[in-house]
């Protein structure tokens, strides 16, 4: 299943993300790093005119593409890309009376000049506004070219977030109440399948959605093709609506409707208690305050006089970089945590923040869903023999994007650097195998019960240790 690449909460998180990838290949910036807009190349004003935010947002999402990704863009991918949105757009259009004459549109040749290639695009724009009327606004229809500019480029990781999406993700990231039903929503890049992931305590999973459930409609709106933010939107309501999902299982492939009714939904970030003299804390992704609540955890279960410590990391598809540098260096004291490496070959590299507490012996919960900047933190751990892993193979994001603002509340969210471990290990498509491989169900309604044999190994493996 993708990994959670961009984060948006339904209460929505779309990889934030990520939810792309598993359930949670949409997840918002699952690896993110918030960074500030380089100044582009090109002369805004002289291309777009300073009064045209539509066309500043397309020329300034192209510059940062061409400048940012992390690896060489081929710009015939961007121009083939909008052109397929942009026709997907205007389908409809073409069967109306007033478009007869103007049939599909058809991608222009791109010769690598970034002149003569973003003119390609905003004309494509120009065309639409001009003789589709009914395919929308202007604003609409530049959302659509820019979603589908960057969808050339075949990444689910980089995308376009519109205003909205923008606002979803700050609330995810910094944490809180919102309203919805409570789910993780993703889709997934190689079936487009919107898969959902509920938070515990909320409507969605009370009503009955368990993760790995795919959302086939929403309210009767089928959600094939739709982009992910368009169902997040549906989804999402005043607070004491019902909206009805119809959903095929993980499971037995039967086709169920459930009705929700929305609230006001909390997201919690860390789940902690300390059983059998051992402190649990389950951390459900890397926000802005993660670190600090995963600390604040530990340091009272320390004064408890615990015997060991479990960080559960299943379904967490990641986060915040800085999170998980954060969190990694509550155990390691020095040295490094993860390099990343740009389209040019600069490594970087972020090493322990310092002020380590020894939360140890310690034990990493992990599963197929374990992603991005919990795989930063798992391999960082493993590569330095602070802890145990247990579960099963994580997913295997080892790329980490970037966000930039764009005019008018917009944002972009492109991959711009891939990481490697410690040890110099590239966990891209292959993900991180624990030390000790157990294999269970990934339901939530399984994690921290009896049933949940992969928090029992992990509490055997800290009793073992406590014994020698």
């Amino acid at each position: 299943m993708p990994a959670r690449i961009r984060l948006l909460l339904a209460v929505a998180i779309v990889a934030l993300s990520a939810l792309g990838g598993a359930a949670y290949a949409g997840r918002a910036a699952a690896t993110s790093i918030v960074s500030d807009l380089p100044v582009a190349d090109l002369d805004i004003n002289a291309l777009v005119g300073a009064g045209d935010s539509d066309k500043r947002v397309v020329e300034t999402a192209y510059e940062q593409v061409e400048h940012s990704y992390y690896e060489t863009v081929d710009a015939q991918r961007l121009v083939d890309g909008e052109t397929k949105a942009l026709n997907c757009l205007i389908t409809d259009c073409i069967k109306r009376p007033r478009t007869v004459g103007h049939g599909p549109l058809t991608a222009g040749h791109a010769t690598g000049s970034s002149i003569h290639d973003l003119a390609l695009i905003e004309g494509a724009i120009d065309t639409v506004n001009a003789h589709y009327p009914g395919a929308g606004s202007k604003s609409q229809v530049t959302d659509v070219a820019v979603g589908g500019m960057l969808g050339g480029l075949g990444d689910p990781y980089t995308t376009y977030l519109s205003a909205d999406a923008m606002r979803a993700l700050d609330e995810e990231l910094k944490g809180g109440n919102f309203g919805g039903i409570g789910v993780y929503i993703g889709k997934d890049p190689k079936s487009g399948a919107i898969l959902v992931d509920p938070i515990e305590g909320n409507p969605a999973i009370r009503a009955g959605m368990r993760t790995g459930d795919a959302i086939i409609a929403v309210d009767n709106q089928l959600t094939a093709g739709l982009p992910i933010d368009d169902v997040e939107r549906r989804i999402r309501g005043p607070r004491g609506t019902i909206v009805a999902l119809r959903v095929k299982r993980h499971t037995g492939n039967t086709v169920a409707t459930i009705r929700v009714t929305r609230e006001v939904v909390h997201v919690p970030s860390v789940r902690a208690k300390i059983e059998d003299g051992f402190s649990y804390v389950r951390l459900s992704d890397f926000g802005q305050t993660s670190a600090e609540e995963v600390r604040d955890a530990f340091v009272a279960a320390k004064k408890q006089g615990v015997k060991g410590y479990i960080l559960d990391l299943r379904n967490n598809g990641g986060g915040l970089l800085d999170a998980a540098v954060d969190i990694s260096s509550l155990v390691v004291h020095h040295g490094t945590i993860v390099a990343t490496i740009d389209r040019a070959g600069h490594r970087e590299v972020r090493s322990a923040s310092g002020g380590a507490i020894d939360p140890l012996p310690l034990v990493l919960l992990v599963n197929k869903y374990t992603a991005s900047a919990s795989e930063i933190t798992a391999g960082a751990l493993q590569d330095d023999h602070l802890a145990t892993l247990v579960g099963t193979k994580t997913f295997g994001k080892g790329v980490v994007q970037s966000l930039y603002e764009l005019p008018k509340g917009g944002a972009l969210k492109i991959t711009t650097a891939r990481y490697v471990t410690p040890n110099g290990r590239d966990i891209q498509h292959k993900g991180i195998v624990p030390d000790v491989v157990l294999d269970q169900r990934v339901d939530l309604p399984i994690i921290d019960t009896p049933a949940d044999k992969q928090l029992a190994a992990a509490k055997a493996i800290l009793r073992q240790k406590d014994q020698q």
